[in-house]
C-alpha cells in the first residue's frame, strides 16, 4: 500500500495517519522521558559535559538530517522528533549543571566537577536529593478559622 497516491482508498489513508499519529505519539513520549532522566544521569557522571553535549547535537542534527532525506512520514516525524529532543537535551545539560551549582539538583561527590561545586567558598551546591523529600504544605495552619469565616460571610 502506498501513501498518498490515486490507488489509496479515503479511508485507508485515514487509518494510515492515525498509526502515524501513534508513533508520534510514542516518540514524543520517549523523547521527553529520555530528556527528563537522561540528561540529569549524563550531567551527574561527566567530568565535563560539552563532550555529551557534541554527542547529543551530532545525533540530533544527524536524526533531523535524516528525517528530511527519508520516504517514510513515519520514519520521517520519529526521526524528527527524537533528533529536536536531542538538540535540545544538549542545551539542557548546561541548564542542569547551573542547576547543581545553584542548589537545585543534587551534587554528586564522586564527579569531581560536582566535588569542587560542593568545595567552592559561598557555595550554594548540595547533595540532597530534594525530589526525594516528604511533601510539605506552606499552607497548613494558615487557613483562618471557622469563627473567622462566619463573621467574614456575615459581614455582607
Amino acid at each position: 500500500m502506498q501513501l498518498f497516491t490515486s490507488d489509496v482508498s479515503c479511508e485507508d489513508r485515514h487509518s494510515i495517519m492515525h498509526i502515524v499519529g501513534l508513533w508520534m505519539a510514542t516518540a514524543t513520549f520517549l523523547g521527553i522521558w529520555w530528556g527528563h532522566v537522561g540528561v540529569r544521569w549524563i550531567e551527574a557522571r561527566s567530568p565535563d559535559v560539552r563532550l555529551p553535549a557534541l554527542v547529543l547535537v551530532i545525533i540530533g542534527l544527524g536524526l533531523n538530517l535524516y528525517s528530511l532525506l527519508s520516504f517514510s512520514l513515519t520514519t520521517s516525524g520519529m526521526c524528527s522528533i527524537f533528533g529536536t529532543t536531542m538538540l535540545w537535551d544538549a542545551f539542557e545539560l548546561y541548564r542542569q549543571q547551573k542547576r547543581v551549582i545553584k542548589g537545585h539538583a543534587p551534587a554528586h561527590p564522586s564527579n569531581p566537577r560536582h566535588a569542587a561545586y560542593l568545595a567552592a567558598p559561598n557555595s550554594r551546591a548540595t547533595t540532597a536529593e530534594l525530589l526525594k523529600r516528604e511533601p510539605s504544605d506552606p499552607t497548613v495552619g494558615s487557613v483562618p478559622s471557622s469563627g473567622t469565616m462566619g463573621r467574614i460571610a456575615g459581614s455582607d
